[in-house]
């Protein structure tokens, strides 16, 4: 009796299983929606809605890019057509979403609840993170507490039987600096696909990994046709198939999974005299460079903590937690440090302790980084420009006429102050009274081409800056008038000086090192290196420190140039992911932060 009734249950279970794996569960795929209040895409999206709808869909999936800039009303206005459809819909952002958001990416999350999601059906495990890049140029990147929240799900999720399919919306690619990251989690268990958009196009890809991926349409395609993507699940097949709006089903691809061998990085020794140390690694990403005093480092991180840092074994001797990302370098003062937050403030902490001294709340998100000169604090805010005493005492003045946000960090020199903003301008004020002497910008309306990004050298008689147009530019400090623009090369936000101010280096798209005079009313290119890293676009400065010039790369690689014998000395790969940027503490060493949550030290003796 007892085996007759065991037979009885495994033949229960077993038909259980395979009706589960024999239905066929299917999703629509929105990718690329890029939905601007009135443009086509707006009109179009309520139609595709409409089919979706009407469809026998189980689920939807809005796979990133669903705006231009990412801005409030921009999503405020595509939430309102999805909240349309009918179906169980699962959101994450895009680059578009990501990269130059009014709101340091916060916008996003308060509408739709978060920036990740899970859920199941029948056999399915469904998970999609968001991949960046967060508010500078850069490749794609998966925070580090998104593969922590990913690897724990998926280990409580995953049973026997189960299956996951995963979301993003970049490839598993070299185009996400740290796949191989994101592989070494979801390679634990059975990953069937992984669905991705970015390129505005179809593809069924196998790069250099074990899974099989599909990118999948844009609304709008080349083709001058509107649509969306259907994937369909059984217990053996994967069929993809593009939804023309108004025209029947057409099948893409149908697959099942395949393997690979990784190849791995080979370190090349360093000189003897070099010496490169893991000083931290985070519980989650660092999008902020460092701060540095004699004896901590300050960061920021993507939970929202500010930490100090022991120089000398890593500790983390305080926390203090805001309530979204932090982008903004910690300024640090005497006795204190001043946090530029994403969730609308400035706060003064102290250095001992962290315990809040003095906060300031804004209208906006900050995402810039600070400059302390002279006793006083040169802030880029939303909208806005400041200077504080260094203590947060008074606000000595706040020029309010910018209609987007400051990201990168100003400069100071003599009575004048420089910096960018992501309204396609540069300005130049006057540091006692915030006065404009000028403002200029390079003949392009589009924010996204003009100097958002940039902290421009400042010489005696000129301003020199770099911009996404792919052009370097002179532009006379007197006046703001253009003197001189060059695009011999791919230049784009990556720019530093020398130290006696006479060369201005560029970091280009193709992974040069481009040297130009300072001096004189013509572009003169001195010399140019390949320093070998490809196409390269992360917007980190360039560093010239003892004769050693220093390039941080999109893909976690440092390259040292020698100044004087303009040629490649050395380099060392600290990660996978983008150099956030470099500082120098008083002993003449070098600190460099990654976005996977890094912070490195460089000695030279």
């Amino acid at each position: 009796m007892k085996r007759l009734f065991l037979s009885l249950l495994v033949a229960i279970l077993a038909s259980t299983i395979a009706y589960v794996s024999a239905r066929t569960v299917k999703f629509a795929i929105l990718s690329d929606i890029h939905v601007v209040p009135g443009n086509v895409n707006d009109s179009i999206l309520h139609l595709a809605v409409a089919e979706i709808n009407a469809s026998d869909v189980d689920a939807v999936v809005v796979n990133g890019d669903l705006s231009n800039e990412g801005s409030d009303r921009e999503l405020a206005n595509v939430k309102r057509t999805l909240d349309e459809l009918t179906k169980p819909t699962y959101v994450l952002p895009g680059n578009h979403e990501d990269t130059w958001s009014q709101s340091a990416c916060k916008t996003f999350s308060d509408i739709w609840g978060q920036d990740r999601f899970v859920f199941e059906i029948d056999d399915l495990v469904v998970a999609g993170v968001n991949c960046g890049p967060f508010m500078k140029m850069g490749d794609g990147h998966i925070k580090q507490e998104d593969l922590l929240w990913l690897d724990k799900t998926l280990s409580e999720r995953i049973t026997p039987g189960k299956r996951f399919v995963s979301f993003c919306h970049y490839p598993l690619s070299k185009d996400l600096d740290n796949y191989e990251d994101y592989l070494a989690v979801i390679e634990k268990y059975p990953t069937i696909t992984h669905v991705n958009g970015h390129y505005h196009s179809w593809k069924r890809y196998k790069a250099n990994y074990k899974i099989d991926g599909t990118m999948t349409r844009a609304l709008y395609m080349n083709d001058k046709t509107f649509g969306y993507a259907e994937m369909h699940i059984t217990a053996d097949s994967i069929k993809f198939y593009e939804k023309v709006l108004n025209k029947p089903l057409k099948q893409k691809y149908a697959y099942a999974i395949d393997y690979y061998l990784k190849k791995g990085y080979e370190q090349e020794p360093l000189p003897e005299n070099v010496k490169v140390d893991l000083v931290f690694r985070d519980n989650a990403s660092i999008f902020t460079r460092v701060g540095l005093d004699d004896n901590n480092i300050y960061i920021g991180n993507s939970l929202g903590f500010v930490k100090a840092v022991s120089k000398a074994d890593g500790r983390v001797l305080w926390e203090y937690k805001t309530q979204a990302s932090l982008f903004s370098r910690p300024a640090v003062a005497e006795g204190c440090v001043v946090v530029p937050t994403a969730d609308k403030r400035l706060l003064w902490l102290d250095k001992s302790t962290g315990k809040l001294v003095k906060e300031h709340n804004s209208d906006a998100p900050y995402m810039a980084d600070g400059l302390i000169a002279n006793g006083i604090l040169y802030q880029g805010g939303g909208k806005s420009f400041e200077a504080w005493r260094a203590d947060g005492s008074k606000m000595l003045w706040k020029y309010d006429d910018l209609s987007n946000y400051c990201q990168a960090a100003p400069v100071v020199d003599g009575k004048e102050v420089f910096f960018g903003a992501w309204d396609t301008y540069l300005r130049c004020l006057n540091i006692k009274n915030g006065k404009e002497k000028w403002r200029w910008n390079n003949g392009k309306k589009n924010n996204m081409l003009g100097p958002g990004n940039c902290v421009p050298v400042v010489c005696s008689d000129k301003i020199i800056i770099v911009a996404p147009d792919r052009y370097m530019t002179a532009i006379d400090r007197k006046t703001g008038k253009t003197i001189w623009r060059n695009n011999s090369h791919k230049f784009r936000e990556s720019l530093g000086v020398s130290q006696d101010g006479k060369t201005a280096y560029a970091k280009t798209m193709d992974g040069e090192l481009v040297a130009v005079s300072t001096e004189g009313t013509e572009y003169r290119e001195l010399w140019m290196v390949d320093a070998g890293l490809g196409y390269e676009h992360a917007p980190c400065i360039v560093l010239e420190h003892n004769g050693v010039v220093y390039m941080g790369s999109r893909r976690g690689i440092m390259v040292a140039v020698d100044a004087k014998a303009h040629k490649k000395l050395w380099e060392f790969k600290m990660g996978s992911s983008e150099f956030n940027g470099w500082e120098i503490d008083e002993n003449g060493d070098v600190y460099a932060s990654l976005i996977e949550g890094v912070v490195w030290r460089v000695h030279i003796d």
